[in-house]
């Protein structure tokens, strides 16, 4: 009987892990866009705008976001085929981050957009849809973010804090008695939402319960990572490690197969 063969490189660019589960799949690929542009508010956004895409695309002139912006474009995914061997995605990249940079005045550019347009733009393939999806995720889904004061990353910050506490008060006295901030160790997870942090299937089908029913699942996301890593948590002494610990929590098994992390995130 002949056997099955996969691909080492995924549908997006990125090296699948040894142990990727090529049988199950979240929401179908060629679907993606559609499904994200409906449940998120996107579709709508773009229908009821006064303005086109095609019409912000020529309004770039902002000598320092585009310079600002054409700085971070080759420190984003140099792992991902996409990116290093092609001349289009990166340029789509580039209109994408600048358009919405000119039009948002408040945000402008913030260092981390590139890795969501990024993921945005190999999941949907397509410049303009990845706009009002990124739009829509800033401006909509987490206000405040990406301004210069952060408060509504600050504030969910605090929330995490206060989550942590509730639910996994061992884990909170550790870290606490350490003195890591949280900032120090889950800033990437919120700003990038888990796009430069976690494998990419695994991001996606966060992002499909992101677009559908809002942040609170990041607070999900980042219990259930907290709670995987509960012993090599509780196993570090000094900062160093624990900052490792956080870095390092995307190779958990249960982290790679990304079907079994949702069951496990929607727990929390």
């Amino acid at each position: 009987m002949a056997k099955s063969t996969y691909s080492k490189v995924d549908e997006y660019g990125f090296q699948r892990p040894e142990n990727f589960n090529y049988e199950i799949k979240g929401i179908p690929s060629d679907r993606r866009t559609a499904v994200w542009m409906h449940v998120s508010g996107a579709e709508v956004l773009k229908h009821s705008s006064s303005f086109s895409y095609s019409q912000l695309k020529n309004k770039i002139n902002n000598q320092d976001i585009i310079e600002t912006i054409q700085i971070d474009l080759p420190r984003t995914f140099p792992d991902n085929i996409y990116f290093t061997s092609h001349d289009q995605l990166p340029t789509m990249l580039y209109n994408v981050l600048a358009v919405f940079g000119h039009q948002n005045k408040e945000v402008g550019y913030c260092q981390g957009l590139n890795y969501i347009a990024g993921l945005l733009l190999l999941a949907t393939k397509d410049e303009e849809a990845s706009f009002w999806l990124l739009k829509t995720l800033v401006e909509k889904t987490l206000p405040q973010y990406y301004i210069v004061t952060m408060t509504g990353l600050l504030t969910d910050l605090d929330v995490l804090d206060e989550l942590v506490q509730k639910y996994e008060p061992v884990i909170y006295r550790h870290i606490h008695n350490i003195g890591m901030p949280w900032a120090m160790g889950t800033t990437k997870w919120f700003i990038c939402l888990f796009s430069e942090v976690l494998p990419t299937e695994t991001v996606f089908r966060i992002w499909d319960c992101l677009f559908y029913e809002g942040s609170k699942i990041i607070f999900r996301v980042a219990i259930a990572l907290i709670r995987l890593h509960k012993q090599e948590i509780l196993q570090t002494s000094e900062l160093g490690e624990l900052i490792t610990c956080f870095r390092d929590m995307r190779n958990h098994e249960t982290v790679i197969n990304c079907h079994q992390f949702m069951r496990v995130s929607l727990i929390v």
